[in-house]
């Protein structure tokens, strides 16, 4: 939902040093990596219930590693496989962090996890079947930055996740009812694009699909 606003903000700053950082020889897949390595290093800071706070240093810095990656693509050479690394990379922490609480406290946890990575599934299928039939018609959008797939918006996005993710870790004790409450918006989500792909799928210029 405020995946749009953050870019405006924080797109120049980024594409700065995305400059920078490409004019010195860093590789953007580099980065992409590098970023998934600290999430998997915070998802086992969870699971081994250190607390939160060391957790959310390697998480956050991450997401940065995330954030420049595809600044450090645009000012270099940008392909595909970047792009699809770079989802599969997201979605590998995305699974990991719910994972992880649930080793954490698999009593107190596991189930609220389960509901949690149960709707990442669901809002990360709607997502990718958008952005698979959104490229066969052509279509191209830039308000969630330039990107190598079609990016829809949602009531959850990634900056959504990050400060959910934040907050996870910062308050453990309290996951599951805030997975539980995350999960619902995730399918309220999933929902709200599923009525929107019915809306631009349904017809083509040729007439119904």
């Amino acid at each position: 939902m405020f995946d749009g606003v953050m870019r405006k903000v924080i797109d120049p700053f980024v594409n700065d040093w995305g400059q920078k950082l490409s004019a010195r020889g860093w590789s953007a897949d580099g980065l992409t990596l590098a970023g998934l390595g600290l999430g998997l290093v915070a998802s086992g800071f969870i699971a081994s219930g250190l607390p939160g706070w060391l957790a959310l240093l390697p998480l956050l810095a991450g997401r940065v590693a995330d954030g420049l990656d595809g600044a450090v693509a645009r000012a270099g050479t940008k392909t595909d496989f970047g792009g699809y690394l770079d989802i599969m990379a997201d979605f590998l922490i995305y699974g990991a962090v719910p994972l992880a609480f649930a080793l954490r406290d698999p009593d107190g946890n596991a189930l609220a996890a389960a509901f949690l990575l149960f709707s990442f599934y669901v809002n990360g299928a709607s997502f990718l079947g958008y952005s698979v039939l959104a490229e066969k018609r052509g279509l191209q959008t830039t308000s969630r930055g330039v990107k190598s797939l079609y990016f829809t918006s949602g009531l959850l996005e990634g900056t959504e996740t990050i400060v959910f993710f934040s907050a996870i870790c910062l308050w453990p004790l309290a996951f599951a009812p805030m997975a539980w409450v995350f999960g619902a918006l995730c399918l309220v989500t999933a929902a709200s694009r599923l009525a929107l792909a019915r809306r631009v799928f349904t017809t083509s210029p040729t007439g119904p699909l």
